[in-house]
């Protein structure tokens, strides 16, 4: 079962949180938009139930059943922008007419991965307190996820399945190359994730956010207008 929240009304715009966030980080963001919207907790994250295996198609996959029909904009923030690049390949069936993906790691070192492989084969941390597996949640998200916790035997811990660490490198080129709607890629100008020269060498229209990191929409929801004007303009014509 895949968590939704929705608000709004009009052209759809479906936002994805990255790895260990909620769809909650969204809110400030949202209420920008011209439009409806809805936010998806991804499998293994917040209130929705986690997933057999972690792959970028099955994330994929599960945010399309959980959007259902209609056309739709799809904007993701890291790991989900590379599961909305993914959703604008076609192959799931969701009606993509814009997508964007802010913060997106496009280059990764083999010390990076096997980081990520350690993380996701260590069980989930208990702490005797919710206040203990909030400030633990969203240190792995590097946002604050108060929503990003759940009680389990013998205490707390973060909603995180540990196991999506595993998902892997994407493969954003290629990504990029079958999407088959307009495709808006941004970062802050600070992002060490995804810094402007590895943005630009990607996509020679990306958009450098001034003034924000790797979170410009936690950080300043404002920040992201550009963004979202790119991707209603698309989604309305």
């Amino acid at each position: 079962m895949v968590h939704v929240a929705r608000g709004g009304d009009g052209p759809l715009l479906v936002l994805l949180h990255g790895l260990g966030a909620t769809g909650s980080v969204w809110r400030g963001a949202a209420e920008t938009w011209p439009g409806a919207w809805l936010a998806v907790d991804l499998p293994g994250h917040g209130r929705s139930a986690p997933a057999a295996r972690y792959s970028f198609g099955s994330l994929a996959a599960s945010v399309a059943a959980a959007v259902g029909s209609g056309p739709v904009a799809v904007l993701g923030h890291s790991l989900g922008g590379v599961v909305a690049l993914t959703l604008a390949s076609g192959w799931f069936g969701l009606d993509v007419r814009a997508v964007g993906g802010l913060g997106v790691k496009l280059r990764w070192t083999s010390e990076e991965l096997a980081r990520a492989a350690a993380l996701a084969a260590k069980p989930a941390r208990v702490f005797p307190t919710r206040e203990e597996a909030s400030a633990w949640a969203s240190k792995l998200a590097g946002v604050p996820v108060a929503d990003g916790v759940t009680e389990t035997d013998g205490g707390w811990r973060a909603a995180l399945d540990p196991a999506a660490f595993g998902v892997g490198e994407p493969d954003v080129a290629g990504l990029l190359a079958v999407a088959k709607a307009p495709v808006v890629l941004a970062a802050g100008e600070t992002d060490p994730m995804c810094p402007p020269e590895h943005l630009l060498a990607a996509r020679a229209d990306g958009l450098v956010l001034p003034g924000v990191g790797h979170n410009a929409h936690v950080e300043r929801p404002a920040s992201i207008e550009p963004v979202l004007d790119r991707l209603h303009g698309a989604l309305v014509s």
